[in-house]
C-alpha cells in the first residue's frame, strides 16, 4: 500500500510538471536579423532584413535621456552592439545580453576618469516588479515576462542591435 502511494504522488508531479507552462518558447519563423531600438519613442522591432517581425514597448533605465557613459548613471547605451550572451536563469525572468562597452564606449569611459559599466540586456519583469514605474532599470531595456520568452526564443547570439536616441 505504501508503495503504491508512492507511484501515485510520483505520478501527480510528474503530471503537474508536464502541464505547468515553460518559459521556454519555441520559433520556427523567419530569422530575426537585426534589432531596432528607438529610446525616445519607446519601440523596439524584430527584423528580418527590412521586414518588421515584432514591435515591443519597453521601459528603460531610470535616466533615459542620453547615452551611457559611465557605470551608475542609469542610462541606456547608444549605438551598433551584437547580442551576445543569454541568461535563462535570470532574477528578470529571462534575458539576452548586448555587448556593451564596446571599444568606443570603453574610450569615452577612460577619458572621464570613469568604469564605463557593463550587464545591458534585454529582459522581462521577473516576480518581484509587477506594475513598474516607467524607466525603472540601471540602463537595460525592459518587457514584459511574456513578451522576453518570445524574444528569448526569436533572437541568436550574434544578432545585430542598434540603439537610437
Amino acid at each position: 500500500m505504501r508503495f503504491f502511494k508512492l507511484i501515485l504522488v510520483m505520478a501527480l508531479l510528474v503530471t503537474l510538471a508536464a502541464c505547468s507552462p515553460s518559459k521556454f518558447k519555441t520559433y520556427n519563423g523567419p530569422e530575426v536579423t537585426r534589432i531596432w531600438v528607438y529610446k525616445e519613442r519607446r519601440e523596439m522591432f524584430l527584423m528580418h532584413n527590412d521586414e518588421i517581425l515584432k514591435k515591443y514597448e519597453f521601459d528603460l533605465g531610470f535616466a533615459p535621456e542620453g547615452d551611457k557613459k559611465i557605470e551608475g548613471d542609469g542610462k541606456t547605451p547608444e549605438g551598433n552592439y551584437l547580442i551576445d550572451r543569454r541568461n535563462p536563469n535570470s532574477r528578470f525572468h529571462l534575458s539576452i545580453g548586448i555587448n556593451y562597452p564596446n571599444a568606443e564606449d570603453r574610450r569615452e569611459a577612460f577619458i572621464l576618469g570613469e568604469e564605463p559599466g557593463g550587464d545591458i540586456f534585454i529582459h522581462g519583469r521577473g516576480p518581484n516588479i509587477k506594475r513598474p514605474k516607467s524607466d525603472w532599470t540601471w540602463g537595460c531595456i525592459a518587457v514584459t515576462d511574456r513578451e522576453m520568452e518570445e524574444i528569448y526564443a526569436m533572437v541568436p547570439n550574434g544578432t545585430p542591435i542598434t540603439i537610437l536616441p
